[in-house]
């Protein structure tokens, strides 16, 4: 038995579903957006501030002649290693070409060489000589690197004290800045959780449910969902505290819906069956029959059984025969569904 509400009832009801889901998606697309731009209330950061401005200032600048001297060290220490290179070259291809002349000399025995001997061993002495003239100027550069060096330890040791001092200045501003971040956003989702809680309690029958039930959606999930990726090392005790809240206090309405209910239940069997029948929705009726319970206390009836008219549990009348015609039919239906005689006239509340 299908429920009795019209074809385009139903569609606009889940018309209305699609209107509430789209409020919600909408919804939630601005809160991603104003949550995510909320840290751009705050000033961000940087080490620079927390720095020492005039002594840090003229540590930097010493630091920065002693680099530019170590470099320029370095691109002469480079060139004069080449010219060294060159110089040596030079003098072993010199001393090869004297020691071929000695050979020569020795063989022909020629006095008359002796001053060309005394000049090419004056030229080994001068290639020697330049030799030696690079490497004292390398050894000059040397020196100067590594004075440059033990300048340049305690700038640097005095720089990198500063900096961690700084950056630990820098961490705890950073983290006050996150707890101020977060406690906006915090402040915007809590509230509006809080809202949706009481809209739920006090206005989900109202005529403007879909929107009642998107914006209980979007604060769900901005709640529950959007904050997460933003939250703290502390702001899962907090969503968390909050979620065990929400759901105590839900739960506890809900316990407290069931035991009314029983309790209606338990008075309302107590009462006669026309009175009963009539404090219940047609449509609600039939919804119940459709899935085999009784429209009164729901527990579940046999109604494959052609004997049974009344509720073994609480002893509602929930099929009678037709005046007209004795065909069995349920006692919520207005009208015979095999002769179309009506009902007995019934007061039936409006289905809502």
């Amino acid at each position: 038995m299908r429920s009795s509400r019209r074809l385009s009832e139903r569609w606009l009801t889940l018309g209305l579903w699609l209107i509430a889901f789209l409020f919600a998606w909408f919804l939630i697309g601005l809160g991603s957006l104003v949550v995510g731009d909320l840290p751009q209330v705050e000033h961000r950061q940087t080490l620079e501030q927390f720095l020492d401005g005039p002594t840090d200032e003229a540590a930097a600048e010493s630091l920065k002649r002693i680099r530019r001297e170590q470099d320029d060290n370095r691109r002469r220490t480079e060139q004069e290693q080449l010219a060294l290179n060159a110089a040596r070259s030079a003098s072993e291809a010199a001393r090869e070409t004297f020691a071929n002349w000695l050979r020569t000399r020795d063989a022909t025995q020629r006095v008359d060489q002796d001053p060309d001997l005394i000049a090419r061993t004056q030229a080994l002495d001068a290639l020697k000589g330049a030799e030696r003239t690079i490497e004292e100027r390398l050894e000059a550069l040397a020196k100067a690197r590594l004075d440059l060096s033990e300048e340049e330890e305690p700038l640097t040791r005095a720089e990198s004290e500063r900096r961690r001092a700084a950056e630990v200045k820098l961490g705890a501003a950073e983290r006050e800045q996150e707890l101020r971040v977060f406690g906006y956003r915090l402040a915007l989702t809590l509230p509006l959780l809080a809202l949706a809680g009481w809209l739920l309690l006090k206005r989900r029958r109202s005529r403007n449910w879909p929107f009642v039930w998107g914006f209980a959606f979007a604060a769900t999930f901005a709640f529950f969902v959007e904050l997460v990726p933003y939250l703290p090392s502390y702001g899962g005790y907090v969503q968390y505290g909050v979620g065990v809240l929400v759901t105590l206090i839900a739960g506890r309405a809900a316990i407290g819906a069931l035991q009314s209910y029983n309790e209606r239940q338990k008075l309302a069997e107590t009462r006669p069956t026309e009175e009963r029948r009539g404090e219940i929705a047609t449509d609600q009726a039939l919804e119940r029959l459709a899935k085999k319970s009784c429209p009164g206390c729901e527990r579940p009836i046999a109604l494959d059984d052609p004997g049974l008219n009344f509720c073994p549990h609480c002893g509602l009348g929930a099929f009678e025969r037709c005046p007209a015609c004795d065909h069995r039919k349920s006692t919520f239906e207005r009208f015979c569904r095999a002769c179309g005689t009506p009902s007995a006239p019934v007061a039936h509340p409006v289905a809502t």
